[in-house]
Parts: C-alpha cells; sequence; structure tokens
C-alpha cells in the first residue's frame, strides 16, 4: 500500500482541517449571540465591566465550548466535505485511480489526530486556567453560579482525624455544628465540637465560637474544656467543604490528581465529580477518530437529493454521542460502573458502529 504524502491527502486534510475552524467560528458566534441576550440582564443589574465581560468571560468561554462540543462539529465537518466529494464523484474518482477506501482514510485519520491533540492540549494546559476566570465571572456577576449550602459532612483529614458538619454555607464560609475527633490505636483521644467554625482567609485557619472539648485518657475518663472562641488550624480548607463541578473544572491534570487522592483518603462522594472529570478529559478527543471514520464511511456514497440527508444525520449522531457521553456520567454516580469505565463506554459502542459502517461502506 503506497503510504507516502500525495496531493490527494493534502487536499483532505486542507479541506478537514479548513471547514471544521469556519465550522467552530460560525456556531461559536452564534451562541455568544444567545448567550449575551440570556444574561445580559446579570451584566446589567450586578454592573459587569465591558472588559471583564469580553476578556474574563467570552475569552475563556471560547475554549471550554470548542471542547465540549468538538464530537459535533467533528462530525459535522467530516459530514459536509466528504459528502459534497460524493456528490461532485470526487470519491468516485479516487477509488476509479487505483487507490482503495483503506488508503483514502489515511488523511482523515491524520486531520482526527490533528484534532484530538488540539483538543487534548485545550483540555490539560488551557482550559483549567481560563475556566478558573470564567468560573470566578459568573460566580460574581451571573446569578445563580454562587455556591450556597453543603449537608451532613463527613471527612477524615487525615490519619486519625475525623470531622463532621451538619451543614456549611459558602455565602459566609461558616460549619454549622462542627466537630473534630481524633482516634489513636482505634481509641477516641479527643473531642472538639463547636456551634460555628467561620473560616479566617487571612490567617488559614478555622475559628470556633462556643467551643468544647473533652481529652480522653486511657480509662475514658474525660477532661473539658470550654470558651467563647478559638482559632485552630487542622488540614482543612473552606474549598474542600464545598467540591463541585465548576471547582474541578478549574484544577490542572496534577492538582486533580491530587484532590483524587486526598478525596478517597477522606472518603469523600465528591470524588466521583473530580474522577469524572479526569476521565472526561482523555475520553473526549478519543472521540475525533471514533466519528471521523464514522462520518466518512456514511457519507462516502452519493445519494439522491444531495448533502442534506448526510448532514441531518450526522446531527444527529453527533448529539447522540454528547448526549450519552453526559448520561454515562450517570453510571459512576449510582455506582453501576467505574468512572474510568464508565466515561468510555461512549467511545466504545460508536467505536461498534463505526467499524460495522465502514465495512459495509463503498470500496
Amino acid at each position: 500500500m503506497e503510504l507516502r504524502p500525495r496531493l490527494l491527502d493534502l487536499y483532505i486534510i486542507k479541506k478537514f482541517i479548513f471547514t471544521f475552524f469556519i465550522a467552530l467560528l460560525l456556531i461559536i458566534g452564534i451562541v455568544i449571540i444567545f448567550d449575551i441576550s440570556e444574561k445580559i440582564d446579570d451584566f446589567v443589574s450586578n454592573e459587569a465591566p465591558l472588559s471583564a465581560i469580553i476578556f474574563d468571560y467570552y475569552l475563556n468561554f471560547i475554549p471550554y465550548f470548542m471542547n465540549m462540543f468538538s464530537p459535533l462539529f467533528v462530525f459535522i465537518t467530516v459530514i459536509f466535505f466528504t459528502s459534497k466529494m460524493a456528490s461532485n464523484s470526487e470519491i468516485v474518482a479516487i477509488l476509479s485511480c487505483g487507490i482503495s477506501f483503506h488508503r483514502m482514510m489515511v488523511p482523515y485519520i491524520v486531520s482526527a489526530a490533528f484534532i484530538a491533540l488540539f483538543s487534548l492540549s485545550l483540555n490539560l494546559f488551557v482550559i483549567p486556567k481560563s475556566n478558573e476566570i470564567r468560573v470566578e465571572f459568573e460566580s460574581k456577576y451571573i446569578k445563580g453560579h454562587n455556591r450556597t449550602t453543603a449537608r451532613d459532612i463527613h471527612y477524615q483529614i487525615s490519619p486519625g482525624e475525623f470531622v463532621f458538619v451538619e451543614s456549611f454555607s459558602a455565602w459566609n464560609k461558616t460549619a454549622y455544628r462542627f466537630t473534630l475527633e481524633r482516634v489513636r490505636d482505634n481509641r477516641l483521644v479527643s473531642k472538639l465540637s463547636a456551634e460555628t467554625a467561620v473560616w479566617d482567609s487571612t490567617g488559614g485557619c478555622w475559628n470556633l465560637r462556643k467551643y468544647f472539648i473533652r481529652d480522653y485518657n486511657t480509662a475514658l475518663e474525660d477532661h473539658v474544656r470550654s470558651g467563647a472562641q478559638l482559632d485552630t488550624v487542622i488540614n482543612l480548607t473552606v474549598n474542600d467543604l464545598y467540591v463541585q463541578k465548576g471547582s474541578v473544572e478549574t484544577l490542572s491534570l496534577k492538582k486533580l490528581n491530587q484532590l483524587i487522592d486526598v478525596q478517597k483518603m477522606r472518603g469523600d462522594e465528591n470524588v466521583k465529580v473530580a474522577l469524572i472529570e479526569k476521565h472526561t478529559r482523555f475520553a473526549l478527543p478519543f472521540s475525533a477518530f471514533i466519528l471521523t471514520i464514522m462520518g466518512v464511511a456514511l457519507s462516502s456514497k452519493k445519494r439522491r437529493g444531495g448533502i442534506g440527508w448526510n448532514i441531518g444525520i450526522g446531527i444527529a449522531l453527533s448529539f447522540s454521542y454528547i448526549l450519552f457521553l453526559r448520561f454515562s456520567q450517570m453510571f459512576v454516580y449510582t455506582d453501576f460502573l467505574p468512572p474510568g469505565i464508565a466515561l468510555w463506554v461512549p467511545n466504545i459502542l460508536f467505536a461498534i458502529v463505526a467499524g460495522f459502517l465502514y465495512r459495509i461502506a463503498p470500496k
């Protein structure tokens, strides 16, 4: 099989990449217009500066949106220009020249690899930092994005140290009914209870109000101390008490792995959110290969009625992939599948479909 670069390869790669980024620009422009119309009241009522709207929000919104819907853009791109080539009898001419269908796929796979690496680079290096700025803007100027309250929190903050919080309000950074227990050799050593614990961001500590400390000896006799106020430093920050999807999206891969390790040690249920984010960052770029193969297999045959039917099928299948990727997160939250498998289920199933379509594609 001849694998040296040809004019045909450059022709297909140029069409693929150019059409992909044109589709991105067009769709992003439309989405930004709709987003402005939806959030304009929040911008005005919260007096968001124009520079912050442009540079802090929308400039950082673009990479996030591009990556989220990259499967849609890849599939539509392949369907569009391949259908156009088929309707112009270019595919027939290529195959008639002795170039096999498998060889014709090479520039498609090369283009898909470029897009996959582009998406992966965004996921690992660009989007976490841009999300940090975007999420901060949303929490400040857009309603419904502020953190509220978490309840019934139980953490192991370090070996032998356990924290219990009845409720936590992110608005005033206060934990209510705060309890810290220290256990050594399977024996309760001390128990600290406080009516409230307020996070002091300046000192990096917790300010306890109306506290009681019980120290237990080997005979289980306790010594009680109490007071109106006490500052204490423990291995727990305000962010640990309210980790949500928006916060894990702002973490680099290194910090995300560190968060996962800490949450696993603490037995924190929020570790599922972090694991979903980690595996999505790798599973999503890989879809470029699957959807490219599927798109070529569906659109390489000339159809009556032009390319409209192919584009319709492409949009339906690409949206179903994105929907299935989101739905697969439910497998994690319900403990049906581990994250490393659940987030790759859409890729596995669509890879099987792509393989079947590729086998029956016109040769």
